[in-house]
């Protein structure tokens, strides 16, 4: 890659992306080959247990964690070793809402000044009238009130701090919005309001989102595709009828299998498929098919052979020698 710009619809391209993180017991594979693209108007969800590298993905993408080895793309361009100058230029075409809105906002500034940060660093407003004219436009359009502008972080709800959150990385007018847990430290009602929000805001302003997150529902609601990883890397991917319909990794329908259904008399007539043991170590990994020691229909080659994501059909990919065939069993035989 030369670093030029490329006439692509793909605003983020990862191409066997790994994150290792040394450790006085080992290294950390956080994520280890991942390859996966962000087209321009779409939502891509990344869904995964807690440890899975869904956020180490994004960090990486944002280039907040270094990449150990791999091709991360924005735009067409080659930014994996940018240096910390251009970075700057990265950070405006790519921002980043934080599952804690508390935490990601400073306590020390007012709303106001958290908003209008991004237009100060990028130089987005020529004067101190035009970034205040900004930030109330920006506070309208994420639903808070203008004279919140002049509150701290700690007087405003979680679900308002969020809204903050949502205003600051649209301030950059940013390429692609990368949602971390957006949703998860908030009430259930503040959830749906959230959501509401950032599809309105996509509808209106033809925005860009890699969504992660582990609560299914808020992946199917909010997604155009989806890929689900499990320990450090994607072992489906495909839009959320084909991955909620039919999938065809086992750990793909072992998290399914687990997502409460409203209707009664349908959930109690669900089989549950309960997985063994632990996730294993990122440190160590086992040999083969990283699912294998927890699948309930391993078979001796899934030690053997390192599945790679293949083709099933219209986008539909899964990492599994015995893709489809191995859920089938597994809901023929469900284990109790």
């Amino acid at each position: 890659m030369t670093g030029e710009s490329v006439a692509t619809d793909a605003v983020a391209e990862l191409t066997d992306l790994a994150v290792w993180f040394p450790t006085p017991a080992g290294v950390v594979r956080a994520v280890d080959g991942v390859s996966l693209t962000v087209r321009r108007g779409e939502t891509v969800g990344l869904v995964g247990e807690s440890g899975s590298g869904k956020s180490t993905t994004g960090l990486a993408l944002l280039r907040l964690v270094e990449p150990t080895a791999g091709v991360v793309q924005v735009t067409g361009q080659d930014v994996t070793h940018w240096s910390r100058r251009r970075l700057r230029r990265l950070r405006r075409r790519v921002a980043m809402v934080f599952q804690d809105p508390q935490a990601s906002l400073d306590p020390r500034h007012t709303v106001g000044a958290s908003i209008a940060e991004p237009l100060a660093v990028h130089q987005l407003a020529a004067s101190g009238a035009a970034r205040r004219d900004r930030v109330a436009e920006l506070l309208d359009l994420v639903g808070l009130r203008r004279e919140l502008a002049d509150r701290h972080p700690h007087e405003l709800s979680g679900g308002q701090r969020q809204r903050v959150g949502i205003a600051r990385a649209l301030a950059g007018e940013p390429d692609l919005i990368v949602l971390d847990e957006p949703i998860a430290s908030l009430d259930l009602s503040v959830q749906a309001q959230i959501m509401n929000l950032l599809r309105g805001l996509q509808r209106e302003l033809g925005l860009t989102y890699l969504f992660i997150a582990h609560d299914l529902a808020a992946v199917e609601h909010m997604s155009d595709r989806v890929a689900v990883m499990y320990l450090g890397r994607i072992v489906e991917s495909g839009t959320p009828a084909q991955i909620w319909r039919e999938p065809a990794h086992p750990y793909t329908a072992a998290l399914l299998s687990a997502v409460p259904v409203a209707d009664p008399p349908v959930q109690r007539g669900r089989q549950r498929i309960i997985l063994a043991g632990d996730v294993p170590s990122p440190i160590d990994p086992p040999s083969g098919c990283r699912f294998r020691t927890r699948c309930p229909q391993a078979r001796p080659a899934c030690a053997q052979s390192d599945p790679v994501l293949v083709e099933l059909g219209s986008g539909h990919q899964a990492a599994c020698l015995f893709a489809g065939e191995a859920v089938r069993a597994m809901r023929a035989q469900p284990v109790s």
